[in-house]
């Protein structure tokens, strides 16, 4: 429990802590232990650990997986856009050569392969 003072109360207000130490060792070197503490319903704190232990697992094991979890998420978004933006400028340049197709050459055929579909359809029905 963390005691917190607050100035409109009389007395100090104690909040439960879920504290979270990481520490992995790597067979060359260790990397440095950090600690990363916020606060969390009693509820929700006792409903978590409860969860993690129906898994075999801790409650700090799971906080170490959900957040590795989510700097991969957000890692892929940025990767995801730049190899976006790469597909683009390769598209801009590509145009900016002349190497382009008419609106209606692409319709055309995109004409085509619908009838070929709409011939597949029909031969199956």
């Amino acid at each position: 429990m963390l005691e917190i003072a607050d100035a409109g109360a009389a007395l100090p207000i104690k909040v439960p802590v879920l504290q979270c130490t990481h520490h992995v060792t790597h067979w060359v070197s260790a990397m440095n232990e950090a600690t990363f503490t916020f606060r969390v319903e009693e509820e929700l704190k006792q409903s978590f650990a409860k969860a993690a232990k129906a898994r075999d697992r801790t409650g700090a094991q799971l906080l170490r997986d959900f957040m590795r979890e989510f700097v991969l998420k957000q890692q892929d978004p940025a990767e995801h856009d730049a190899c976006f933006r790469r597909q683009v400028q390769l598209g801009l340049d590509s145009a900016n050569t002349g190497n382009l197709v008419s609106a209606e050459d692409v319709e055309a055929e995109f004409a085509k392969r619908r009838a070929k579909t709409r011939q597949k359809l029909k031969a199956k029905s």
